[in-house]
């Protein structure tokens, strides 16, 4: 199958990192390229870009799509993940970037690729990895986790209210024999949801399988990593553009943007800051943007996308 994703607000999140021909940039999900194909496009003779991804079709897709604009040297790929950016650029000698975009979640390709089991609309073995050369997969999550530790997984990541009921269906099931396929979970699931919630809501599998699936890539733990650290490499001026799916993403990025504009834990009594903590710049987005009539019918996936942007200050 060919890698095929398409750029989710594209123009909104370019405009964003306000792209220097001569600057340097990190596109920290590279996927098929879209996003890093507009980047290129736009940088000078000493510009730079750097694309991880840790999806071995998505790192292929992308070189062919931007081999030919790989003159001198421009394009670093590296098949990774963009929770260890920081030690990425420490190797290839690069100690500040001029922006770094991250389109979190998992892409079209994966979740239509029906071996690579993100999907409920397809019966295929258990899986969900995004790098399919790490251990943990989706199977040894659901035939593996206690009925404790999956009820927190689909309740905190899955924010489904029948949590409790679809952990213990699953325990209840795998007794008899181990739950190998999405179709079998699929099944698991749509008992544990009474009948009249079921036609409510969307398909019952959607918020267990993205619970797992974020547990099995720890998608939340390598955001929280990643913005720490990437703050702290933007040059002053540089910007930081990330595109979330879901209300835990959002939160995450939406908080650490503020904390990091307005990092002061001093009572708000204090007439002046005494905790000497300094602001490292300031939060572009108010509200997040969200995509386009035009978008949206295009790609109906990209209803609950949202942008928000941080631009680093001078820090004296």
């Amino acid at each position: 199958m060919e890698f095929h994703h398409a750029s989710v607000l594209l123009r909104e999140t370019i405009e964003g990192l306000k792209i220097k021909p001569e600057g340097i940039y990190v596109d920290g999900t590279l996927g098929g390229g879209g996003h890093s194909l507009e980047i290129v496009k736009r940088l000078g003779e000493m510009g730079r870009l750097v694309g991880i991804d840790q999806d071995e079709t998505a790192v292929r897709a992308a070189g062919e799509r931007l081999s030919a604009f790989d003159i001198g040297g421009k394009i670093t790929i590296v098949r990774d993940n963009f929770r260890n950016t920081k030690e990425i650029l420490k190797e290839l000698g690069i100690k500040g970037i001029d922006g770094m975009l991250l389109d979190l979640g998992v892409s079209s390709y994966q979740i239509d690729t029906k071996e690579r089991g993100f999907s409920y609309r397809f019966d295929a073995p258990l899986d969900m990895r995004m790098d399919e050369r790490q251990r943990l997969t989706a199977r040894e999550i659901v035939n593996g986790y206690g009925e404790r530790e999956l009820f927190r997984v689909i309740r905190d990541y899955g924010e489904d209210k029948f949590a409790k009921n679809i952990a213990k269906h699953i325990v209840l099931a795998r007794e008899k024999k181990q739950i190998e396929t999405t179709g079998e979970l699929n099944e698991i699931i749509k008992a544990a949801i009474p009948a009249r919630m079921r036609e409510k809501g969307g398909h019952p599998s959607k918020r267990t399988f993205q619970a797992i699936r974020i547990e099995c890539n720890k998608e939340l733990e390598v955001l929280r990593e990643a913005l720490e650290d990437v703050t702290d490499l933007l040059n002053p001026g540089g910007r930081f553009c990330i595109i979330t799916f879901h209300s835990l993403e959002d939160r995450i990025v939406k908080t650490a943007f503020k904390e990091a504009a307005n990092p002061c834990i001093c009572p708000p009594e204090f007439p002046v800051c005494a905790c000497g903590r300094k602001s490292k710049g300031k939060v572009i987005t108010g509200k997040p943007v969200l995509p386009g009539e035009e978008e949206l019918l295009a790609n109906p996936r990209a209803g609950s996308a949202k942008l928000r942007i941080f631009e680093k200050g001078n820090i004296i």
